[in-house]
């Protein structure tokens, strides 16, 4: 099975290197694959059923390779199966990358609102070339949290479930996701099966992502403020870590977006409007990164008590 020392070197990587540059990225080859299926088949009738049955097939498929690999390393040597448990977890969190690229924007942004509109876009989905510098930096902060669950606590749950199979799988439906799971006139029927998978997913990780933020920032009764303002989100999930951050900074997030041209009014998430600054980052910085050590502790001891994929 997956094992605690596995899960630390991995873990130990991703702190020290993040995503690696130059080195093949299963995500990308993920978003190949989705890529190919989705200009063949999101044309014509059907496109419901089309993409519920690629989402499906496209989980299952890397679910199951991820399994046969470690299998066929674990029989050759228990070594290899450890090397590979390592390499996925490594691959598989998005911690210190997704750090590195929000502080890159509050740098940008003292640089230039351009420089601030073109740094952001490379980590949200939105149209930022509008965007205000205090929109520039909202954004960043909202991603900060929301993907702290997509990219640490989620992978982690589903380490400790399914072992590295199960957290490849998980990628794969957070690229589906991500790609296509939008209310466009595009995806909206194709990306819809890819979206609910994601939301069932991610339904028990992005609360326990709020609880651990709200843990980390030592406010425990902020958890009232994330029941409160967590449902004000599109996303049945979404809205819950962006709640524990806006309550931890006293802020604001949400309001209206354009995504692929089209305007989404989201509903706002927290009270007190106000502009943020570098010392924000910071301080949301530390607490994504006490809540990640928690949650790598949480995932550590259940691999102890949960049986994984052998």
């Amino acid at each position: 099975m997956t094992n605690a020392l596995s899960l630390l070197a991995g873990w130990l990587l991703d702190l020290v290197l993040g995503d690696p540059q130059r080195l093949p990225h299963p995500v990308v080859g993920f978003g190949k694959m989705i890529a190919f299926g989705e200009h063949r088949l999101n044309h014509g009738q059907h496109r419901k059923m089309k993409g519920a049955l690629m989402a499906i097939i496209l989980i299952i498929v890397v679910f199951l390779c991820g399994w046969l690999i470690r299998r066929l390393l674990s029989l050759a040597s228990v070594y290899l199966a450890v090397g590979f448990d390592i390499i996925v977890v490594f691959y598989c969190l998005a911690g210190t990358t997704l750090i590195r690229e929000v502080r890159a924007v509050f740098i940008a942004l003292d640089r230039s609102l351009e420089d601030g509109r073109r740094q952001v876009a490379r980590i949200v989905g939105r149209d930022t070339s509008e965007l205000s510098a205090q929109e520039v930096r909202a954004a960043a902060l909202e991603t900060l949290a929301e993907n702290l669950s997509d990219g640490v606590t989620a992978p982690l749950f589903w380490l400790a479930i399914g072992g590295t199979p199960g957290m490849l799988a998980y990628k794969m439906v957070n690229t589906l996701d991500s790609m296509i799971g939008y209310r466009t006139e595009r995806y909206k029927d194709f990306g819809c099966w890819a979206a609910r998978i994601d939301d069932v997913a991610n339904y028990i990780p992005a609360r326990l992502t709020a609880l651990l933020m709200v843990i980390a920032s030592g406010r425990i009764r902020l958890l009232s403020f994330v029941a409160k303002y967590g449902r004000n989100h599109a996303s049945p999930n979404s809205g819950y870590p962006e709640a524990a951050l806006a309550g931890i900074l006293d802020c604001r997030f949400g309001g209206p977006h354009y995504y692929f041209g089209e305007l989404f009014d989201k509903p706002y998430i927290g009270e007190h409007e106000r502009q943020f600054i570098t010392a924000d980052m910071e301080k949301a910085v530390r607490i994504n990164r006490f809540a990640e050590v928690m949650m790598v502790a949480l995932t550590t001891l259940a691999l102890y008590l949960i049986p994984s994929i052998p």
